[in-house]
C-alpha cells in the first residue's frame, strides 16, 4: 500500500481492544485493525462535515460528476 507512514501510540485498554476486535472478527493484525477503525472514523467525521458544509459536498459530488462524463 502506497501512502504515508504515521506511527502512533495507544493507551494499553485501547490496544487491548483493537486486539479483541481484530481475533472476533478475524482481521490478522492489530494494526491493519487500528488502520481500519481511523479510516471508519475518518469516514463519519468527512461526512458531518459534508452535512455542515453543502457547498463542500456539492463540489465533491460535482467532480464525481465531471469524472463520470469523462468515461
Amino acid at each position: 500500500m502506497a501512502g504515508r507512514r504515521i506511527e502512533i501510540e495507544v493507551p494499553d485498554e485501547l490496544a487491548e481492544n483493537l486486539d479483541l476486535v481484530a481475533q472476533a472478527l478475524g482481521i490478522p493484525t492489530v494494526e491493519e485493525t487500528a488502520l481500519i477503525a481511523v479510516a471508519e472514523w475518518v469516514s463519519r467525521r468527512k461526512a458531518e462535515l459534508d452535512d455542515r458544509d453543502p457547498d463542500q459536498k456539492y463540489f465533491v459530488n460535482e467532480a464525481l460528476d465531471e469524472l463520470e462524463n469523462k468515461k
